[in-house]
Parts: C-alpha cells; sequence; structure tokens
C-alpha cells in the first residue's frame, strides 16, 4: 500500500507560490468568531512557511453557502484575525478564479499570503470540475492540504487540484491526525463503546453499520437520537427528526443484533418550548407536543458514565445536546469530563472528533485529557470506518 506524501522541513520552498488547503470553517455570529481553534491550530505551520520565505495562497471554506456568494459565509472575519496574528501582509482576494487569476497575483512577494474568498461560493468546488482544479493548481508550485477534516470530500480544492500540480503534500496537521487516528486503531482495547451525536441519519448510516462490527458498544444521542425514540414509539414533541429514516433505523438494530453489539438510548431529556429556554426534565415517554427535546437529561448521564466506566476504548462523535445554550451543554460537559477523568487515570484510550464537539468542549473553563482531539468530523468517522478517503489518496 502506497503511503501518503508528507510535507518535509528540508522541502526547500523559498519563493515557490504554496496552494494550501486549510479548514478554517469556525463558528460565527453576526461575523463574529466564537471559537478561534481551527484557526490557531493552523498558526505554526502558516508561520512555518513565512520564514521558509514562501508565497502563501489559501484555500478554505466556511460554513456550506449552496454554491452562492452569501455575505453571512464570508471569510472576511478570518482574514481580519489573520492580520491580527500574523508579523506579515495578508491579502484578501474576494474575486473569481480564472486564467487571469495568477497573473493578478504577482504581486505577492516571499513571506506573504493571499487568502482567497470561500471557496464554497464557486459551485466547481462541490462538483469537483476539472477546469477549475486546473485554475486552482495553476496559482501555485506545490499544493499542501493541511485539512484531514476535508479530506473525505470530493471537491476540487482537496481532491482534482492535486492531478495538475506538479508537487502535492499532507501538511503537519493532517499527518498528526492520521497518526494519533490510527494509533488509536491499532491499540484499541475493548470494550470499545462510540458515542455519536449530529442531527442526520442519512449522512451516518454507512459509518454506524459499519462501527457496529468492530465495537461493543453505540451510544445515540443528540438531535439524531429523536430518530430512534419516534421509531421506538415515543413523542418527540417539536424536536427535529429526519423523515423515512424508520427503514435505516430498523438496518442499524439488526445489524446490531447481528454483530452483538449494544445500541443504547437517552432514557430521559432536557426539553423547552424553544432554543432560548431554560429547559426542563422530563421521562422520554411524557414530551408535550410544543417542547423540543434540547439535551440528555440526568438518567442518560448516568448510564453513559457507567457505560464509559465499564469500557477501555471511547470513541465520540457530536455533542449531546444544544450546547450553544448553557442550559443544555449538561450532557455534553459531563460526558467529556468522565471520558477526561477515566483517560487521565490510564484506564481510557479517548478519541474525540468533530468541530461541535471542540467548540463544547471549549465553552467550558474545564481542563480536558484526552488521548487525542480531532476537529473532524465526517474524515474522523470515515477515517474510523476504514474508508480510502479521496483526499488522502491523492497524495500518496
Amino acid at each position: 500500500m502506497s503511503k501518503i506524501k508528507y510535507f518535509s522541513e528540508n522541502l526547500d520552498v523559498q519563493s515557490k507560490r504554496i496552494v494550501l488547503r486549510l479548514d478554517l470553517n469556525v463558528p460565527l455570529n453576526e461575523k463574529k468568531i466564537q471559537d478561534k481553534s481551527r484557526i490557531l491550530t493552523s498558526l505554526p505551520f502558516l508561520k512555518n512557511l513565512i520564514k521558509k520565505k514562501a508565497k502563501i495562497i489559501i484555500i478554505s471554506h466556511l460554513g456550506r453557502p449552496k454554491d452562492i456568494k452569501n455575505s453571512e459565509l464570508s471569510l472576511t472575519p478570518i482574514y481580519k484575525f489573520l492580520k491580527e496574528q500574523l508579523e506579515t501582509k495578508v491579502y484578501f482576494f474576494m474575486g473569481d478564479i480564472n486564467e487571469e487569476t495568477k497573473s493578478k497575483f504577482s504581486y505577492l512577494k516571499e513571506g506573504e499570503i493571499i487568502l482567497l474568498e470561500n471557496i464554497r461560493f464557486f459551485k466547481e468546488e462541490s462538483e469537483n470540475d476539472d477546469n477549475f482544479a486546473k485554475k486552482l493548481a495553476s496559482l501555485g508550485d506545490i499544493y499542501i492540504n493541511d485539512a484531514f477534516s476535508c479530506s473525505h470530500r470530493e471537491q476540487a480544492s482537496i481532491h482534482k487540484i492535486a492531478k495538475y500540480i506538479k508537487e502535492s503534500y499532507a501538511g503537519p496537521l493532517l499527518k498528526t491526525e492520521v497518526d494519533a487516528i490510527s494509533s488509536v486503531i491499532q491499540n484499541k482495547k475493548e470494550p470499545v463503546t462510540c458515542i455519536i451525536g449530529g442531527s442526520k441519519i442519512s449522512t451516518k448510516i454507512n459509518v454506524i453499520t459499519n462501527l457496529i462490527k468492530n465495537v461493543n458498544n453505540i451510544i445515540i444521542v443528540g438531535a439524531m437520537a429523536n430518530n430512534f425514540l419516534t421509531f421506538k414509539g415515543f413523542k418527540v414533541g417539536k424536536s427535529l427528526i429526519e423523515k423515512n429514516s424508520e427503514k435505516i433505523i430498523n438496518d442499524i438494530y439488526a445489524e446490531a443484533k447481528k454483530y452483538n453489539c449494544n445500541v443504547f438510548i437517552p432514557e430521559d431529556c432536557n426539553v423547552s418550548t424553544d432554543f432560548e429556554g431554560s429547559g426542563k426534565i422530563k421521562e422520554q415517554d411524557s414530551i408535550d407536543q410544543d417542547e423540543i427535546i434540547l439535551d440528555v437529561g440526568p438518567k442518560t448521564i448516568k448510564n453513559i458514565e457507567n457505560i464509559i466506566d465499564q469500557s477501555n476504548t471511547v470513541l465520540l462523535n457530536g455533542p449531546a445536546g444544544y450546547f450553544e445554550n448553557k442550559n443544555f451543554s449538561t450532557g455534553t460537559l459531563a460526558i467529556a469530563r468522565k471520558i477526561s477523568e477515566n483517560t487521565a487515570k490510564k484506564s481510557l484510550i479517548s478519541i474525540l472528533g468533530g468541530g461541535d464537539t471542540i467548540s463544547a468542549i471549549n465553552k467550558s473553563n474545564d481542563k480536558f485529557a484526552f488521548t487525542h482531539l480531532s476537529t473532524a468530523g465526517g474524515a474522523f468517522l470515515e477515517f474510523l470506518e476504514g474508508k480510502d478517503l479521496p483526499g488522502l489518496n491523492v497524495l500518496k
């Protein structure tokens, strides 16, 4: 099996134009950055390239603008933050990517940076368009992917670009992610428990089905649990559910039975009539029509803590509730604390993934100890699943 080509410190990048794919997809509120983690983790490598006198062209996305320009999802706040953090000139290019773009960047000097506007403003990005990939590749001499969290996507700036540029490498953040997750996979100790949050089952069905074959327990939390509760005959009020998910859930339970994997869903919950409410603890069978399930309840937290105590490896992806309101962050933080506590005692191998997971943890003032904390969500799960990631395959 061919190995991923990683960026080497010995690589001469002076005066070379580096097309650098980063994941600067940070949460915004009224165009203000709420969690700077992903940007901060990218800064050391950026500073290294600046020191090496490379000419750096950064590509990133923000949110899901659905292939149209949306001022609410502009990278302007990220551009301003980079300017504050880096002792070099940082430019922001908001124009179209075409044959003339390369010549427009002729002003870029050694150690300087151009940040491109949200790459997902261009429909050709999500279409993995060859011509668009060629245009992106023409901007640089070397391509570096340091966005592991996007590497499961067949998109132009992640996948096709490597086909049209002379040299392609994986960056240090990507290497850290691959090494850490690979180590957990190789060294995992049973019982293995996987805790999965999020809202859509359809996007995680293959992951869950494949994980069932390799783990002892799967715990479903977050909005995704609403579908399982509905399947079991519970009423979930106005809570978010995914239509036509019955067959998917039925198949999950059938696979779990086949492979002797336990599937756990919440027994109680914290509800409100709106997302800004204070919350009320309720049994799962007593949800009113106007109520929304926004977190797991104390019985469920206790059950999850007991399962973590009985586990030797825990994988977590996604929050247990609507953590943006602190009244509904209790479940997410309690689970994280228990995982951290057992990891610190050396009794647990733990790996946590996903931007929302990290944001929830960062909102807390607690100090946590995990074997590995991954910024990736979907890529993290698909890599665990054993899938070949398109963004990694092109770097081999």
